[in-house]
């Protein structure tokens, strides 16, 4: 069992016994596991075997080389000090009124964590919206920090295209999607995670689910690219039943990547040669520990893997909003400043709800936030 889904497991288990078993685990956000056409479909993966889907390159979720157990781990995670992992003040914010911006204007709003809104093209984009107060099945782990959540369902236009990368309790909110559900014109998301859409009563003529190196085109002068990550999926016990990924979104002007959720590895490099390069790359930075190294880069990874796959500008993504692991919660942005330094790509570091400018993005710039916090 991988450490995120032992947490979970004992998540759930204390609230089996305080709320019911039965129903607990009958919530409709933990989802079903793919069955019918769609399990067929993810049977004749490459990617799926012995059952469940694999990485390019085979990896311990959970590594016990670094001298820190899944049992350890974990009891740390629960019980130790955590006076470093959030702020001792609301965010720093700058809430832009997303129904009010220009449509022609290509750009992005980072929401905090891994949430992105993006204009790509005259398209509206959602990427693995999280708007609720915790990153979990349960109330009392993963708050977000207080003042990042200043975006609701309510403050987003019309959506084009939700894109989800996985189904990790922090990438895939059941409470934020369905209080979009009325909003959502496609849904763009890797094999098997559409069965989560399917029980929830979303138009199956929406949705796009497609296995790595595949190209979705929404329209003519708009792609979707599902690409390979090094990470692993699982609601609740069972391990990778659903496929992960990153996201190329290309249009005939701009190219951007997002990386989802995953360690480093050579898909990086694979991923910036097949493109050409990015006019931007929304790269993970945060969560990282030693013991599960490969499935979450360390900043000075992010730094590399901007490098490879050709970004001309990278934003960091994966913090600012929620403490999934023990290092203090400025770090990841120190340190990746630290590492961006010669590199040939540009560090954005906006507040969340701050407008980014794709048009002319090496023009923009941004203060070290974090610096102003405790």
């Amino acid at each position: 069992m991988n450490r995120r889904n032992f947490i979970i497991g004992g998540l759930v288990a204390v609230g089996m016994v305080s709320l019911g078993g039965y129903s607990f685990i009958h919530r409709p956000e933990f989802g079903r596991l793919p069955q019918g056409e769609r399990l067929a479909r993810i049977q004749a993966s490459p990617h799926y075997i012995n059952g469940k889907f694999q990485n390019l390159v085979p990896v311990q979720v959970m590594s016990e080389d670094s001298g820190e157990n899944r049992f350890v781990a974990t009891a740390k995670f629960l019980f130790g000090d955590k006076s470093a992992l959030s702020p001792k003040e609301p965010m720093l914010s700058h809430k832009t009124d997303l129904k009010k911006l220009d449509i022609k204007q290509d750009l992005v709003v980072w929401m905090g964590h891994s949430t992105f809104y993006m204009q790509l093209g005259g398209r509206r984009i959602l990427i693995d919206p999280v708007f609720s107060s915790y990153a979990s099945p349960v109330f009392f782990i993963n708050k977000a920090f207080s003042g990042s959540n200043i975006y609701t369902a309510a403050d987003m236009p019309d959506i084009d295209v939700l894109a989800i990368s996985h189904d990790h309790w922090d990438h895939l909110d059941y409470t934020t999607v369905m209080a979009l559900k009325d909003k959502i014109k496609n849904i763009v998301c890797p094999l098997g995670v559409g069965e989560y859409f399917e029980q929830w009563g979303f138009d199956l003529q929406i949705l796009h689910e497609e296995d790595w190196d595949k190209e979705i085109k929404i329209a003519e002068d708009f792609s979707i690219h599902i690409l390979p990550s090094q990470h692993f999926s699982g609601r609740f016990l069972t391990q990778n039943p659903t496929l992960w990924c990153g996201f190329a979104f290309v249009t005939p002007i701009h190219k951007v990547y997002y990386s989802g959720d995953g360690g480093y590895g050579a898909h990086f490099k694979a991923i910036g040669e097949q493109f050409g390069g990015f006019d931007l790359m929304l790269g993970e930075n945060g969560q990282y520990n030693m013991a599960w190294h490969a499935i979450h880069m360390l900043p000075e990874e992010t730094a590399k893997a901007a490098v490879d796959v050709g970004a001309k500008v990278l934003l960091p993504a994966h913090g600012g909003k929620f403490a999934l692991a023990r290092h203090p919660w400025q770090e990841p942005y120190q340190k990746l400043t630290e590492a961006s330094q010669g590199k040939d790509y540009q560090l954005l570091t906006p507040e969340i709800g701050e407008a980014v400018n794709i048009e002319d993005i090496s023009s923009e710039k941004y203060d070290k936030w974090w610096e102003k916090m405790e």
